[in-house]
């Protein structure tokens, strides 16, 4: 009995991880066609994936933008924190969007905010009209988060050729790039 139970739990993770990878290539589609990619019924996948909601492994959905098509560009920036801690009200600040919402207000779209392990302890995707505003948003952090970051490092995406599991459909245009 200790078996089955484990093998029926060993195949419900491989059924969700064979769910989770159709709605990581297109989260759009239709319950029925990710359940025929599946092999799966159309009731399962559909409980599967409120299942997956429920238990927040899945917190979000998306749309991926050609960003130059709408006059944004793509900017990666890391920041190097201070070797003192997050003050709780920098943690506070950082958690409430505060901080966004400002951003959106002159353009900046922030698109993830991640602490990370490396020479580097934060990182930061975002869109932006130009250079000149991706550093304004970067001289903007130090005002923001006083004494928290000592070093940044801005970067902008020239072109994508995967973007949140998806090929981009004019990936031939890398050649123009290079």
């Amino acid at each position: 009995m200790r078996n089955m139970a484990k093998s029926s739990k060993e195949q419900l993770d491989k059924d969700e991880r064979k769910i989770l990878a159709e709605l990581q290539k297109n989260s759009n589609e239709s319950i029925e066609t990710i359940a025929k990619h599946c092999g799966f019924s159309r009731q399962k996948v559909w409980r599967t994936i409120k299942q997956l909601e429920k238990n927040r492994l899945i917190w979000g959905y998306t749309a991926i933008i050609d960003e130059g098509k709408i006059g944004q560009k793509h900017f990666i920036l890391l920041m190097k924190r201070k070797q003192k801690g997050f003050k709780e009200k920098i943690l506070e600040i950082l958690l409430s969007r505060s901080f966004e919402i400002t951003m959106s207000k002159i353009g900046i779209t922030i698109e993830t905010s991640s602490y990370i392990h490396g020479e580097y302890d934060w990182i930061t995707t975002f869109t932006a009209s130009g250079i000149r505003q991706a550093k304004q948003f970067c001289n903007s952090i130090p005002i923001a988060y006083p004494d928290v970051f000592e070093r940044f490092v801005l970067i902008e995406t020239l072109f994508d050729i995967k973007k949140q599991h998806i090929l981009n459909p004019d990936a031939k245009k890398l050649k123009e790039l290079l």
